[in-house]
């Protein structure tokens, strides 16, 4: 998972919509939010959270009360005002925008009512067009990254040793094979054990009283359908109408720029776009059909040696070919005579030798198809060869591909933005009006999938009722095929128990060696992590040569915290990456920490801001000005691709104002706010100083 962007509109702190906040990757993975306490930062953290999992840090506080205060105070009394976080994130090689959304109102008793929480998602499609994804956003979310995991990659770093404190030290052991995947064996293993169960005591007597009952709810839910599918094909009516608009609007905004460089790199860029778009999508149908075809082949590259070595030693021992065929001997037992004149006679003691030879012999067949595979043997291990080759072709060329589509839509932004900015106002007007229709249609998109969604969920209620008003199968063929239904997952069962005790053991002694080697680098003191069967992390000393527990210091708790993080990452992305059968690695895991550096003295701050930005592919720091100090800035400064201030906007007419010096500029943290409310505003910190 690599998040692109966030977005938030009265949430918390946030007033109306913030600008997009574009999050760092790549060399420069890291992005600097620097605020006040109070200003925000564990709102942005949180906001991460509550989008994707709807779920809080301990220190939240108050996490039922999400909507602004100023936005709420304003509306009338009744009136619904939304509250919504939207993320956009890529996970192998697609690009994802969810968001979560909810609405409140003061009733007439000034009380605060909030609606229940929406969650939307959108995956956008290699013609650049964004649709709602085939599966449950949950389901697809926690995929790519678990909900019971998310505490190790959203975390505040002042809080961050209680997760490693003896009363959670067993949900460690649990959250880490989730990641692993041993979870999902667990799981496995669990249900076949009950499927047993379930399979021993089947089944009972046939035929539904209910099925009228069912008729009737399936009649409701077809109803239900089809006002959905209708109000569907309104938005799609919608979208593309504002679609039309869009290209019309393009096309004037192109016409009247006076800057014929520009206006010939919009159109050039464009056209760039849409055949690098068809490209890609060309490419993976190639793949698609290469693999399908010939996919088999890589199968049988342990096969063919096998054969080789049984035909090679068949004919060393001269079975194969055979001087004597088995054609032969029966000739001469038919004619009745021998090669050596003596008469065959069934049943005479010459008839008996000669026949003896049947078994000996061989078979002209046998021999012909012998040759036969070993030619077709050679030629499979050709074809093995030429598929790779030919993945490996398709593959550069995808990626190739992909790089300059990033690069071009890149260009193209900068030119939209030059746009923004022209002094021309008519031009300007256009790509406002542009980008209004650009929101609506990811709006209408957004609200499409939801109904997507809802159709999907209908549909398979649809189906379970039509299974179950079908069912007509007779009691004994039943429980034929339950007691081989129960054989099969026995024997299942035992077998998963073995690949879990085998994957867990080398998975857990690879995570304490990576754990041992990251606590080594920040820490100076010669304690030693150690990781228990049941993933307890604790630390020892073995200098006198017994290894001995130590009760760990604050600080080096949050740094065996961090360690214990970096060591799951990357234990995680090796192991994915030695476990990939073809294709570039994508196991990448984003961190995004508030106030990473707790309470640690001076070394350890220096040393855990030089270790952080390596952990992870990408990570979000949000810091206070105190935090920031020194050596933080130092040691990570050359990491930053992003940086942000939160600007507090305080009501008391007394308030100390504040700033923090950046990159040659001060930017302002506290600020007397200009009405009665209190808010926050998000300012993009620059980085060409």
């Amino acid at each position: 998972m690599k998040l692109l962007s966030i977005k938030l509109c009265n949430f918390r702190q946030f007033y109306g919509k913030t600008p997009e906040i574009y999050l760092a990757s790549s060399e420069q993975n890291t992005t600097i939010i620097h605020g006040n306490n109070g200003a925000g930062k564990t709102t942005l953290l949180n906001a991460f959270t509550w989008v994707l999992y709807e779920k809080f840090t301990a220190a939240f506080t108050s996490s039922e009360l999400l909507i602004n205060k100023r936005a709420i105070m304003q509306a009338d009394i009744g009136t619904s005002v939304e509250c919504w976080v939207e993320i956009s994130f890529e996970h192998e090689h697609k690009q994802y925008q969810v968001k979560r959304k909810c609405y409140a109102c003061l009733d007439t008793n000034g009380k605060l009512q909030y609606s229940k929480n929406q969650f939307f998602m959108l995956v956008a499609g290699e013609d650049g067009r964004w649709y709602p994804p085939l599966q449950q956003p949950d389901d697809i979310i926690n995929r790519i990254l678990p909900e019971s995991l998310h505490q190790y990659f959203f975390f505040d770093g002042e809080h961050i040793d209680h997760i490693f404190r003896s009363n959670d030290k067993s949900r460690i052991a649990e959250d880490t094979k989730e990641l692993l995947g041993v979870k999902v064996l667990d799981r496995s293993i669990d249900h076949l054990k009950k499927a047993e169960k379930t399979l021993e005591e089947e089944l009972k007597a046939i035929g539904d009283i209910n099925i009228k009952k069912k008729i009737k709810e399936k009649t409701k839910l077809e109803q239900e359908k089809g006002n959905l599918e209708q109000k569907k094909n309104e938005i799609i009516d919608s979208i593309n109408t504002q679609e039309l608009q869009q290209q019309e609007i393009s096309q004037n905004l192109i016409n009247l720029s006076k800057n014929k460089q520009i206006k010939e790199l919009k159109i050039k860029l464009e056209k760039q776009e849409i055949k690098l778009k068809n490209e890609i999508r060309e490419l993976k149908e190639q793949l698609k059909r290469c693999i399908s075809n010939q996919g088999y082949l890589i199968f049988l590259s342990n096969v063919i040696p096998k054969f080789n070595t049984i035909i090679g030693n068949l004919r060393q021992r001269g079975e194969l070919p055979s001087g004597i065929k088995q054609q032969f001997v029966q000739q001469l037992l038919t004619r009745q005579t021998c090669i050596c004149g003596q008469k065959l006679i069934e049943g005479n003691a010459y008839y008996e030798q000669v026949k003896q030879w049947m078994n000996k012999a061989g078979i002209a067949a046998i021999e012909e198809s012998a040759i036969r595979l070993e030619s077709q043997g050679h030629e499979i291990e050709q074809k093995i060869i030429d598929f790779w080759e030919n993945v490996d072709e398709k593959q550069a060329k995808l990626e190739q591909s992909r790089l300059e589509l990033s690069r071009v839509e890149i260009e193209l932004d900068d030119i939209n933005q030059k746009f923004r900015h022209y002094p021309d106002a008519d031009i300007r007007n256009l790509q406002e009006s542009l980008d209004k229709i650009n929101q609506n249609i990811r709006e209408l998109q957004l609200e499409q999938g939801g109904i997507q969604q809802q159709l999907t969920t209908i549909e398979k209620q649809l189906e379970t009722l039509d299974k179950e008003i079908a069912k007509q199968k007779l009691k004994e063929e039943k429980q034929i095929l339950a007691k081989r239904r129960s054989e099969a997952a026995r024997d299942a069962r035992e077998r998963l128990i073995e690949v879990r005790s085998r994957l867990e053991k080398q998975f857990r002694l690879s995570l304490e060696k990576r754990v041992q080697s990251i606590f080594s680098s920040i820490s100076f003191t010669p304690y030693i992590p150690r990781l228990t069967q049941n993933y307890e992390l604790n630390l020892i000393e073995n200098t006198s040569g017994i290894a001995v527990p130590v009760a760990a210091s604050t600080g080096e708790n949050q740094i065996l915290s961090l360690s214990f993080i970096g060591g799951i990452i990357d234990s995680v992305r090796k192991w994915s990456h030695k476990n990939t059968l073809m294709g570039p690695d994508s196991s990448t895991f984003p961190i995004v920490m508030d106030s990473p550096f707790g309470s640690l003295d001076e070394i350890y701050r220096r040393q855990v801001a030089k270790s952080i930005p390596k952990l992870a592919n990408q990570l979000i720091i949000l810091v206070t000005k105190t935090q920031w100090r020194g050596e933080v800035q130092e040691e990570t400064n050359h990491y930053i691709g992003k940086e942000y201030v939160l600007v507090y906007y305080s009501p008391k007419p007394d308030c100390e104002k504040d700033t923090i010096f950046l990159n040659g500029v001060d930017y302002p943290l506290v600020q007397q706010s200009p009405n009665e409310f209190e808010y926050t505003e998000i300012i993009e910190v620059s980085r060409d100083n």
